[in-house]
């Protein structure tokens, strides 16, 4: 599910679906925006992955670990979408002040990206259950 979750009424039986249709040794694989990253803190408000009103719910690894231990599945990996921080940022820009600001956009990105190297926090995370 690539960036689908964040958009469903449902979360708890989402995952149950997904853990239900998916075969034995299967990969349950979910991205999400990251309300922690560094862009998601510096536009604040204006950050593009709040996506209100279309975001219904804010995920991090800890509520996704919850949530797929509610479903008997357990997070495997977790991995960075790095090239996530510089659309978002992008349309966060353009949220704040009315402009795209590519340079700007890529600055922050960039620098969200590097931040994310030391504290796991990217853009965008993509997570992984594997079924048993």
């Amino acid at each position: 599910m690539w960036h689908v979750l964040e958009h469903r009424f449902d979360i708890v039986e989402t995952i149950s679906e997904l853990k239900r249709i998916v075969k034995p040794g299967g990969l349950i694989i979910i991205a999400l925006p990251n309300y922690k990253s560094y862009d998601a803190k510096f536009y604040k408000q204006y950050w593009a992955a709040y996506d209100v009103p279309r975001h219904l719910f804010h995920f991090t690894k800890k509520t996704i670990e919850i949530l797929f231990e509610k479903n008997d599945l357990k997070l495997t990996k977790v991995y960075p979408m790095w090239f996530d921080s510089f659309y978002v940022s992008l349309i966060s820009e353009k949220n704040m002040t009315g402009k795209m600001n590519p340079m700007r956009a890529i600055i922050i990105g960039l620098l969200s990206n590097i931040k994310a190297i030391f504290s796991k926090e990217a853009s965008s995370l993509i997570y992984i259950s594997k079924q048993d």
